[in-house]
C-alpha cells in the first residue's frame, strides 16, 4: 500500500518534468513529451514519478483524463507532497 494522490498532467510538452504543486487543484503538476494516445502519456507518467520518487508508481483512476490519481508505493501522503513541494 502506498500513497494515493491527485497528479493534473500536460501531454505533448517540451520536456518531461514534474513541475510542482498546485495548492489550488490540490494535485502534483506532471508535464511529459509523449502525446495522450494509445496510453504513451500515462506510461511516462508512471515512469517519470517511479523516477522521481526512486519507487513503483501505478495510475488507479484517470486513464483518460489529464486528471489523474495514483499510487506512489512505500510513501505517505506527508512525504509525497513534502518531496514535491520541495522541487
Amino acid at each position: 500500500m502506498g500513497a494515493r494522490v491527485r497528479v493534473h498532467v500536460t501531454p505533448k510538452s517540451k520536456r518531461s518534468e514534474v513541475a510542482g504543486y498546485d495548492e489550488w487543484k490540490k494535485a502534483i503538476i506532471v508535464r511529459v513529451r509523449a502525446p495522450p494516445e494509445g496510453g504513451k502519456a500515462n506510461r511516462e507518467v508512471e515512469q517519470l514519478l517511479s523516477e522521481f520518487f526512486g519507487t513503483s508508481v501505478e495510475i488507479v483512476s484517470g486513464h483518460r483524463s489529464r486528471d489523474k490519481v495514483v499510487e506512489i508505493k512505500g510513501m505517505s501522503e506527508e512525504e509525497v507532497y513534502a518531496w514535491v513541494k520541495g522541487v
